[in-house]
């Protein structure tokens, strides 16, 4: 695989929107880049509940995050934006965190200005860290990649704690400290992504969370509206535990999955997408 970061910024550079459906673990992200999309979202959210079964109140370590992450570049050759929440710490540990994403292969990763313990941007309680430092920690970020090409990601979540002018002005704040792309999250309405659209020039970034409106809004839209980066953190995931839900409802109902066939990938499609047919050939050439 060419250099994951350098392969976002070319996609960027050439000026459609960039649609990165979030990837709760390593098989997802295989589906992603089998549907042909450009690149993958690493989500916290779904992280969290793919190893933990709990929700996105901080609860994954850093190097849980990071490992996550490097297994999840292993099995795909599209780029990997990845969530690296609040950083883990203070300077050293952003200047750990971005190196061991670096070190994982990931393409991008976004910092957020919550207090740790951060949580998911979609609930209520954010308590957020004062602007001025949490630009000074985007600047160590930025500092920390070096001369590599991984691309830092300013995230705000002011929007919920603090209402859209607090969001909008760190968001111009964080885009003088040398980040590539800034990203209010928290968005629920139509109007907020509109608002943003209007105040911040440059490349940003936004997330479309499913049970929200903005739903409403197609990828070609939200382009015309000058974002770079579109995320779908919980299409997935929310698809994958409704279908799992339905499969054992009716296993618990009839004894039996048959019903639910039709739902299901077969046994060799399963094979294909795990890669078997390599490890077979592998085996066969080594004498396994």
């Amino acid at each position: 695989m060419s250099n994951p970061a350098t392969a976002l910024k070319a996609l960027l550079a050439r000026g459609e929107i960039v649609m990165a459906p979030g990837a709760p673990d390593s098989l997802t992200a295989r589906l992603v880049e089998r549907a042909g999309f450009p690149a993958i979202y690493m989500t916290g959210l779904g992280a969290t509940a793919s190893r933990l079964g709990t929700p996105d109140i901080g609860l994954l370590s850093q190097t849980e995050m990071t490992e996550h992450a490097r297994n999840m570049t292993r099995v795909v050759s599209i780029p990997v934006i990845a969530d690296a929440d609040t950083g883990y710490g203070g300077p050293s540990n952003i200047h750990r965190t971005v190196r061991e994403y670096i070190q994982a292969g990931v393409a991008a990763i976004h910092l957020e200005d919550q207090v740790a313990p951060k949580r998911c941007g979609q609930l209520a309680g954010i308590r957020l860290v004062d602007a001025e430092e949490s630009a000074l920690r985007l600047r160590c970020a930025v500092a920390a990649r070096g001369d590599s090409d991984l691309l830092v990601i300013g995230r705000t979540d002011a929007l919920g704690a603090a209402g859209m002018d607090e969001a909008l002005r760190r968001a111009r704040l964080y885009q003088e400290t040398g980040i590539d792309l800034v990203f209010v999250d928290g968005i629920k309405k139509i109007a907020e992504i509109e608002a943003v659209a209007k105040a911040i020039t440059g490349p940003k970034v936004v997330s479309i969370v499913d049970g929200t409106e903005t739903t409403a809004l197609t990828a070609a839209e939200l382009q015309q509206m000058g974002f770079s980066v579109v995320l779908y953190a919980v299409s997935t995931l929310f698809t994958a535990a409704k279908a799992i839900g339905d499969t054992l409802s009716e296993l618990k109902r009839s004894g039996t999955p048959k019903a639910r066939a039709g739902e299901m990938i077969s046994y060799g499609e399963f094979c294909d997408i795990v890669d078997l047919p390599f490890h077979q050939s592998w085996a066969d050439r080594f004498g396994g």
